[in-house]
């Protein structure tokens, strides 16, 4: 195998996923693997984005070749990307996965590409089917598991989900790597002194888009727990609104909590993520229902306790009662977690148990996790 070509979000779209798919291109390029990246010139119609904008206002990720070529919603345009990477015939393609209406897109340029009879196609799975159910995701994802070689996956159930589209597709398993592209973590005072914070205060971070699967009610309401008053404590909400902030913004003035809670909730610049992290003494990602989280990789780049609930994949990264907290998706659960944390001083022992725990999860590894695929699906193991 010698050439890879990446299909999905990359520069000039921004979020997680595109710079994933960045980053692990950059690792198969320090291998001496040629690597190119086609991503969209349409990702998804301006309606059905949630956010203010999909794109990236800061340069482009040097090095790297980035093709513009894919229209999500123009089967036109699939076959010609289909056809013409067939001629192109790359060893490896792999398709990043993550929600079924780029199913028919996706699905169409893979079946087109297999008919040259050499190229490998492996999904990296974020999710099978969607913590936003809709009618039709099934059918959808189906046509896509249909058209390809290979699938890994950062969670196991994910890989679970996988496996009841298709019993013959090769799979593998990899947690997401940590995300070590956004920094050097700053020491509190001057983290907080950057983000215009009280340096008297500690923070508690809840970071990325605003969904409602991702639970911020849930730790408003546990935030709201008046043993969290005797502590000199903050919850930092950083983020862009991907729901209606009107739920939200009721429940911090039902329960009185104006002066407790810090809204920053435009998108997050990939040069301010470090700020944040850094002026927090926990990250807590109170989810209702998940796969895997970019955010933990995060966390774990920044050596922070995390919290997350026991839904999905998230438990699988973070060791209970080691490095932070596994905790079910209710509003007690969350608030007792809370408090151990300070009334403890659990921060220090979390930091340095993360120092181990961290090396499990490098580029390395999911780099490796593509070529054991590869090599089941040419019948080569």
């Amino acid at each position: 195998m010698k050439t890879v070509k990446i299909i999905g979000p990359a520069y000039p779209y921004r979020g997680g996923i595109a710079t994933t798919n960045e980053r692990l291109a950059q690792k198969f390029k320090a291998l001496d693997y040629e690597v190119e990246i086609e991503t969209f010139i349409l990702q998804y119609p301006s309606f059905l984005f949630p956010g203010k904008t999909q794109y990236n206002d800061k340069p482009a990720p040097e090095n790297l070749k980035i093709r513009r070529t894919i229209n999500s919603v123009n089967p036109l345009n699939w076959f010609k990307v289909g056809r013409r990477i067939r001629r192109e015939k790359p060893d490896l393609v792999i398709i990043r996965y993550w929600m079924p209406f780029l199913a028919p897109c996706l699905g169409t340029i893979a079946g087109i590409i297999k008919k040259n009879s050499h190229t490998i196609i492996i999904c990296l799975a974020d999710n099978i089917v969607p913590h936003e159910h809709r009618i039709g995701d099934r059918i959808l994802t189906n046509y896509f598991i249909q058209r390809i070689d290979g699938l890994i996956a950062m969670s196991q159930s994910v890989l679970e989900e996988a496996k009841t589209f298709s019993k013959n597709i090769k799979t593998g398993y990899c947690p997401h790597p940590i995300f070590d592209n956004y920094g050097e973590r700053l020491s509190f005072e001057v983290a907080k002194q950057k983000l215009k914070l009280d340096i008297h205060t500690k923070y508690l971070l809840f970071f990325g888009f605003i969904r409602d699967y991702k639970g911020l009610d849930l730790l408003i309401k546990a935030f709201a727990d008046e043993r969290m008053r005797k502590f000199p404590v903050k919850l930092l909400v950083a983020g862009e609104y991907y729901s209606s902030p009107e739920p939200y913004l009721k429940l911090i003035k039902d329960h009185n909590l104006e002066n407790w809670i810090e809204l920053r909730t435009d998108f997050i610049p990939d040069d301010q993520v470090n700020l944040y992290f850094s002026a927090a003494d926990m990250v807590v990602q109170p989810y209702k229902n998940a796969t895997q989280s970019g955010v933990t990789q995060i966390g774990y780049h920044f050596n922070k306790p995390m919290l997350v609930t026991n839904v999905g994949g998230l438990a699988e990264i973070i060791p209970d009662g080691k490095i932070g907290y596994v905790v079910e998706p209710d509003i007690i659960s969350i608030a007792d977690a809370l408090v151990d944390f300070y009334e403890h001083d659990r921060m220090a022992k979390f930091e340095t148990n993360i120092l181990e725990e961290k090396k499990k999860f490098s580029w390395a590894n999911l780099v490796q996790a593509f070529i054991d695929v590869y090599k089941q699906a040419k019948g080569l193991t």
